[in-house]
């Protein structure tokens, strides 16, 4: 009788500290000590597992439950311990036989008294669900006669999500949405500096530290085709590179051309726009004022910081700030402006990354994207009234959801609020797809 091999058995235990702690896959993933003492191909293929099975959450709970008399009855390990073998059934190449046994493995190790029962789901979602699923991507891949179900059998969304995304984005763009789900999410890196001499330097460390970078489609930007070593370089550390989708990238440097001065960045977070629109700038031969606001206290010490290592605290400062009362009385003097540009990066459903964030995809539901866009709304009305006459008002977020794009600026350009704007070029959206960049969508504004 085969064990469970090290990297499904690590899979399992950190999908057990995921739903425990109810915690982020990513931030689980990031401080487990269990992954960092594995070799490089466990490793991966651990972080693959417990990344698919968050993603796909819903869908694998709905092929297990399809073939249990008691659904609610399972304990929670146990299921863990399906979904894992469900998962390598369903969207990996794993020999049946193979996946089957190492289910019931881990099974067996979570509840012995289980492994029958495991044997005998798994063997149904082995006759039932692959050939279902192998049939529905045939017809997605080929774009003819796809259905809702089909593209969600393949990319393991909810339907919902993407019966949304089709009807206000179209098939071609939800098709490569749904397909792009079945790879992991490009490892994009940004150069550090102000010339090509810089970008040939930074090439050489990526390549010293074994990550096999290629272009990543812009000026100063990388794809690494082999990103295991990334961390344990020290090169993101050192603020050498900035890890940064090239989505985001194109969107940074936009508003870094709309940008001659003063910046208020809305939404800075860990303050990874405020490197590339500060880096983007120095390429074009400004040198910007970056004042940064984010209403998490945590993030905004992580930015800091990060200022500080980059060698930008100088000219990029973070502070603590709802931006909702940005267009109120008492709004402290350096945030007061006019600024010249006002960046909001703004908090959204994140659907353009589910690749990189799965637990969004079956944590979101139609109530929660309706709490964003009014959330949306009022930071940007917030925000226009810190934009200098002349200036320009930028508005950003990785959702590929129009409701949460397009709407939210069509409303605010009718609003008494957004009066004085008009938009100055066609938004810039773009959409996840197989070996390419996450969604991402920048609208820039100008104000009379």
């Amino acid at each position: 009788m085969a064990r469970a091999s090290a990297a499904r058995s690590a899979a399992l235990a950190l999908l057990g500290d995921v739903r425990r702690r109810d915690a982020r896959a990513r931030d689980v993933l990031r401080s487990s000590k269990r992954l960092q003492d594995m070799g490089v191909r466990d490793r991966s293929f651990a972080v693959r597992l417990v990344m698919g099975v968050v993603g796909s959450v819903g869908l694998l709970d709905e092929c297990v439950d399809a073939h249990l008399k008691r659904p609610s009855r399972l304990e929670p390990k146990v299921r863990d311990a399906l979904r894992l073998g469900a998962y390598e059934l369903l969207f990996l190449h794993t020999p049946r036989s193979a996946a089957v046994s190492q289910g019931v493995e881990l099974v067996r190790f979570a509840s012995p008294r289980a492994a029958g029962l495991a044997n005998a789901v798994l063997r149904r979602v082995a006759e039932v669900d692959v050939p279902a699923r192998e049939e529905a991507f045939g017809r997605v891949r080929c774009g003819d006669g796809m259905s809702t179900r089909d593209l969600a059998m393949v990319s393991g969304y909810p339907e919902w999500l993407v019966r949304r995304v089709e009807r206000t984005r179209g098939s071609d763009f939800v098709r490569d949405l749904c397909l792009s789900a079945t790879e992991a999410a490009p490892i994009y890196v940004a150069a550090r500096g102000a010339g090509f001499r810089v970008d040939d330097e930074t090439e050489g460390l990526l390549r010293s530290a074994g990550l096999d970078p290629a272009p990543g489609g812009a000026e100063g930007s990388y794809v690494l085709r082999n990103p295991a070593g990334l961390a344990s370089s020290g090169l993101v550390e050192r603020c050498d590179v900035v890890v940064a989708d090239l989505s985001a990238q194109r969107v940074a440097r936009s508003v870094a051309s709309h940008a001659a001065s003063s910046v208020l960045e809305i939404g800075q977070g860990r303050g990874t726009k405020s490197i590339l629109v500060s880096d983007a700038a120095r390429r074009a031969g400004k040198e910007l004022r970056i004042v940064g606001v984010d209403s998490q206290p945590f993030k905004v010490g992580v930015a800091e910081r990060r200022m500080e290592v980059a060698g930008l605290s100088g000219t990029v400062s973070c502070h603590v700030y709802d931006a909702c009362e940005l267009d109120g009385k008492d709004v402290p003097s350096v945030l007061e402006g006019p600024f010249q540009t006002v960046f909001v990066d703004a908090p959204c459903s994140g659907t353009g990354t589910l690749r990189r964030h799965p637990e969004i995809a079956w944590s979101l539901d139609e109530q929660s994207v309706d709490s964003l866009v009014a959330l949306q709304g009022r930071i940007v009305a917030a925000a226009s009234r810190r934009v200098a006459p002349g200036g320009f008002l930028c508005y950003a977020t990785c959702s590929v959801l129009r409701r949460e794009n397009e709407d939210v600026v069509d409303a605010f350009l009718i609003s008494a609020a957004g009066e004085e704007f008009e938009l100055v070029e066609e938004p810039f959206l773009s959409a996840p797809c197989l070996g390419g960049a996450d969604g991402h969508f920048c609208a820039i504004m100008s104000r009379g």
